[in-house]
């Protein structure tokens, strides 16, 4: 119906006039005495010309508008598919189209030209950050002081953003180099807990991690910057706290019992720059490590859910089971 209403806007004045044409036809030869049976022969032949021309017309339209529609999702082939123009208003739309499609290869091409420039400044960064960070830390692996141990601290927070920063722009490249394979979960999770056992010293915060026993398909060093990220969120919001790491079926288990999130915030603390009630609190956060783990988990097959009480702690659940993944 939808084709059948579109065909008669666009041919009405057309199919009108030619149903004028027919009356008059008919009417002159009504004028002149001829028999009204020769009359009516006369416009039953017209209006039967007319229809047999209307119903090839449609069925031309219908095609047309078919086609048209199966060219939608595929824009980049678009002008090479569409049908040839017919008469010159067509081939007006079709210079049009021809010169919106250079400009959107030009915007393109200069918009992908930027970010590659941009990706390759910052992972130069990135990477020579890294020198001066390095030798920060050997000046103070022997100093043993209070404010030593400060500084250790704060400079682990530095890497920690950079690496989140090489991540994040790893995680955009199509070049990312994941290497899908059967892993001990425990082992991952050792890593994970070692790297951050300073921070859970200086936060007095305890940690329960119990033996899972699971082998799971995935990317290692991935799957371990997700785990880190929890437990660095653990930390900085459970100070004085508890954390445990178990499993449940196919379920990775982080729980906390610090600040909390909001209910409101749930929903949307896996997007990207929402920091909620807690980043209106603590002005550090930047709402790019929740939204990292979830892009990483999507990548590897992986899901991550959040559940939470404001006052109470937070529940992290990584799903692990993706049959689906092949070993590479």
């Amino acid at each position: 119906m939808k084709i059948v209403s579109g065909y008669l806007k666009e041919r009405i004045w057309f199919l009108l006039l030619l149903a004028v044409c027919i009356a008059m036809f008919a009417f002159v030869l009504f004028l002149y005495e001829l028999p009204v049976e020769a009359a009516g022969y006369g416009g039953l032949l017209c209006a039967a010309a007319l229809g047999v021309w209307t119903c090839v017309d449609f069925i031309r339209y219908r095609r047309k508008i078919r086609f048209l529609e199966s060219l939608l999702g595929h824009a980049s082939l678009l002008l090479d598919q569409l049908p040839e123009a017919v008469g010159p208003k067509e081939t007006v739309y079709h210079a049009l189209l021809q010169e919106l499609d250079r400009e959107r290869r030009d915007v393109t091409s200069a918009s992908d030209a930027w970010r590659r420039e941009t990706t390759d400044y910052y992972t130069l960064w990135v990477h020579q950050i890294k020198t001066p960070i390095a030798a920060m830390r050997l000046i103070l692996q022997d100093d043993d002081s209070e404010r030593g141990r400060e500084l250790s601290a704060e400079l682990f927070r530095v890497e920690r953003y950079v690496e989140l920063a090489l991540s994040y722009l790893r995680l955009g490249s199509t070049s990312t180099d994941y290497m899908i394979q059967k892993y001990s979960l425990d082992g991952i999770l050792r890593k994970a807990v070692r790297r951050y056992a300073p921070l859970f010293i200086r936060g007095k915060v305890s940690l329960d991690l119990r033996e899972t026993g699971m082998t799971v398909l995935t990317d290692e060093k991935w799957l371990q910057l997700v785990v880190e990220q929890v437990l660095s969120n653990a930390v900085k919001y459970a100070p004085g706290g508890h954390v445990t790491i178990y499993a449940e079926m196919d379920f990775l288990l982080i729980q906390d019992d610090g600040v909390g999130i909001a209910r409101e915030d749930l929903p949307r603390i896996f997007e990207r720059g929402f920091t909620g009630y807690n980043g209106r609190v603590d002005k550090r956060s930047t709402g790019i490590g929740l939204y990292l783990c979830r892009q990483i988990c999507q990548k590897l097959g992986h899901t991550i859910t959040a559940d939470s009480e404001l006052g109470k702690g937070t529940r992290i659940s990584i799903g692990l089971a993706r049959p689906y993944l092949e070993v590479e």
